[in-house]
């Protein structure tokens, strides 16, 4: 398994708005995110640390205006730490390894599924096309990647 930290070189060139949502905990505008309709099997990872963070086939169309999860991939790579910002109480999400801001988690998510939903800012992660992940390293992952 390869070892996943914060790249401060890849911190250097994120765009201004993965640096504000990874690394000052912004929120991206509710259907602006790139990967938010994206149906193509593969998983997600950190933008910041490559670290496997949810799958295509736990992703799905909650309404909410972020991409949504039913859970994560790697549950190690997932941190939870209580968020009381802007007058609310929630469970902020953040990758374990690279320490990026990820979103919140909910538990109105599908009750057939968990009844949890990640709701996740497209802008803290990258996408691994189902095709290319060998190749890139996330082998270990085909099992949990099927068609959408």
């Amino acid at each position: 398994m390869p070892k996943y930290e914060k790249n401060l070189d890849v911190v250097a060139n994120l765009t201004p708005e993965q640096f504000w949502v990874t690394q000052e905990n912004g929120t991206e505008r509710p259907g602006s995110g790139k990967l938010l309709r994206n149906t193509e099997p593969g998983i997600y990872v950190d933008v910041v640390s490559g670290e496997p963070l949810f799958a295509s086939s736990d992703k799905y169309e909650s309404g909410c205006g972020w991409p949504s999860f039913t859970k994560p991939i790697e549950p190690a790579n997932i941190a939870e730490l209580d968020d009381t910002s802007h007058g609310m109480v929630r469970t902020e999400v953040r990758s374990a390894h690279g320490d990026s801001h990820l979103g919140h988690v909910f538990n109105d998510g599908p009750p057939d599924r968990g009844g949890l939903r990640y709701c996740i800012n497209s802008a803290s992660l990258r996408f691994i096309n189902r095709d290319d992940m060998e190749a890139e390293g996330y082998g270990d992952y085909l099992n949990q990647v099927e068609d959408v």
